[in-house]
């Protein structure tokens, strides 16, 4: 019998014959394969893993598998944009398995139910500084605690969070939701000091001895535009607004509220907009639809709340109670163009909601960090600076900006980090091929309906900051895990076992999966055919005589 590790690799007893059908030229083999969840998430979960587990209502232990990547699960849950269910291969069938929706079960399970993260390592002995308590600088010190080392953040503000606090509204992202996570991570050994703005990287490091530094300040400043203005005091930023919601200041914006770009930040915007009283909430964009940032089911939700819409115009100049728009055109090139026409819009105020740079200046003494004109620091494929030991992740370096990418890039960092303190390499690990929805055999599924987290009618939006989506129950998380597929990952169905014709198939127990006795394979593929995720494939024989071969 000839036995295939995990990992595909044969394991030959040359004494055996080469089987029955003596004009076999192929056997099965289990196989690993990648789902395509897993290989979309920007944090590098497992997100088949912990869905597995769930789906066996071990909800703990899914949470513990879940963490291992990114350790605040009921904050991704609500404000990740879900790549994952995206390229989920169940939109092929009925819908996407509500990965984010399972994940945001947990995460709350795992505050209600006081559950706390495992020690993985013991101490180190180093030290390291992160600057910015954002999403990256939360993740890199969670990762590199649970590595044993010690972590000290240093936050300008007042709260921990970043954009996670200042950025998104509470209507999204409750905060007690944020500050229980975060309190996990400090109750795990993470030191978090507030109002500390950083000035002199360097001397902050030699004065509290660490050993390696992560900078993660984020991209908190607004971009402006030059536009003619005779009423500065009524144009404000998407950032500056938000933040001032949250630090508890008034923000009076007026009856009519125009809001200046397409991004998450601008519908963010306008809906905050509404809540603040405003009757009228538009959204102008010099581009078309289908080119603006934001997700389309943020600009679904804001249309819902009646925000409206306008789009290819570019606000020319602001004047009191009133601004004047130039109608756009794309050109062949998706570029847009003036067409000289114009029109007024009345409002009480503007809202730039145009991007963010990331405040970086206090790095440009460092000897060897290259700061771009944005803000953006240039960092190696380890994440670190030009300057040994200075590493930074998140928004504050050239990449994709969202919470996810961040989280991931604080993962990414901390592995580099430690790896630079042990003087030692990360070690790079060829990922499987992605499994396809074409690759599937799913004669056994049916439809089965996705759970569904019910939402505050609009009505109910605009009168205060109350969550607009809901969580699921027990029953449902429950159910919404049990959709997964388990794209190319064997889940012991027994299908192949069952449909061996030639009791080749030998299940060696719960969790351990299965043999093939080769000796028995005449190869006929059935069981192959019968495996619904694509965790068998058939090889060709191995040529007689050679190593791995058969005598």
């Amino acid at each position: 019998m000839t036995s295939f590790a995990r990992d595909m690799t044969p394991v030959v007893d040359l004494t055996r014959r080469r089987g029955a059908g003596p004009a076999r030229t192929q056997r099965p083999v289990y196989v690993d394969l990648l789902p395509p969840c897993n290989a979309a998430c920007p944090a590098g979960e497992n997100i088949q893993a912990w869905l597995g587990l769930a789906q066996a209502g071990s909800f703990k232990a899914a949470w513990e598998a879940l963490i291992r990547d990114n350790p605040m699960p009921a904050v991704h849950g609500r404000v990740c944009y879900h790549p994952c269910e995206t390229s989920c291969n169940r939109r092929e069938l009925d819908s996407e398995v509500s990965i984010h929706a399972v994940e945001r079960f947990l995460g709350d399970q795992a505050t209600a139910l006081g559950w706390t993260i495992p020690v993985d390592h013991p101490a180190s002995g180093k030290r390291v500084l992160v600057i910015g308590a954002g999403p990256s600088g939360l993740s890199a010190a969670y990762h590199l605690a649970r590595l044993g080392h010690q972590v000290e953040i240093h936050e300008a503000g007042p709260l921990p969070g970043g954009m996670l606090h200042y950025g998104i509204p509470a209507y999204r992202l409750p905060r007690e939701a944020l500050m229980a996570e975060v309190k996990r991570i400090e109750d795990f050994g993470v030191k978090i000091v507030l109002n500390h703005k950083v000035t002199d990287l360097l001397a902050e490091q030699v004065e509290g001895k660490f050993d390696a530094v992560f900078v993660a300040i984020g991209a908190g400043l607004a971009k402006h535009v030059d536009i003619p203005a005779r009423d500065a005091a009524r144009i404000f930023t998407a950032v500056g607004m938000l933040h001032g919601v949250e630090a508890g200041k008034t923000v009076k914006l007026g009856r009519r509220v125009i809001v200046y770009g397409a991004g998450n930040s601008a519908m963010d915007a306008a809906r905050m907009a509404r809540r603040l009283g405003a009757e009228e909430a538009m959204i102008v964009f010099i581009m078309d639809k289908a080119h603006m940032e934001a997700r389309a089911f943020e600009a679904q939700e804001a249309a819902d709340e009646g925000v409206s819409f306008k789009w290819l115009s570019a606000i020319k100049e602001i004047d009191p109670q009133q601004i004047t728009v130039e109608q756009m055109r794309l050109d062949a090139d998706g570029h847009p163009q003036p067409t000289g026409i114009f029109e007024t819009l009345n409002a009480d105020s503007v809202v730039l909601a145009l991007g963010q740079q990331a405040d970086s200046g206090f790095l440009a003494e460092v000897k060897g960090i290259v700061i771009a004109s944005d803000g953006t620091v240039a960092v190696s494929a380890s994440m670190m600076t030009g300057h040994p030991g200075i590493f930074a992740g998140g928004d504050m370096v050239p990449s994709q900006r969202s919470v996810t990418v961040a989280t991931g890039d604080g993962k990414k960092a901390a592995r580099h980090i430690d790896a630079w303190l042990k003087q030692t390499a990360v070690a790079v690990v060829a990922k499987h091929p992605v499994v396809g929805f074409a690759a599937l055999n799913l004669p056994i599924y049916s439809d089965a309906a996705p759970s569904v987290q019910h939402e505050l009618l609009a009505a109910a939006r605009a009168v205060g900051f109350d969550e607009v989506v809901a969580g699921l129950s027990e029953s449902e998380a429950l159910h919404e895990a049990k959709r997964c597929l388990c794209c190319g990952n064997c889940f012991e169905c027994d299908n192949c076992f069952a449909a061996c014709p030639e009791d080749a198939i030998i299940k060696l127990g719960p969790t351990k999966f299965y043999d093939v006795r080769l000796d028995l394979c005449t190869g006929c593929m059935v069981c192959v055919e019968q495996c619904p995720c694509h965790a068998m494939e058939m090889v060709p024989e191995p040529a007689v005589g050679v190593p791995g071969g058969w005598a």
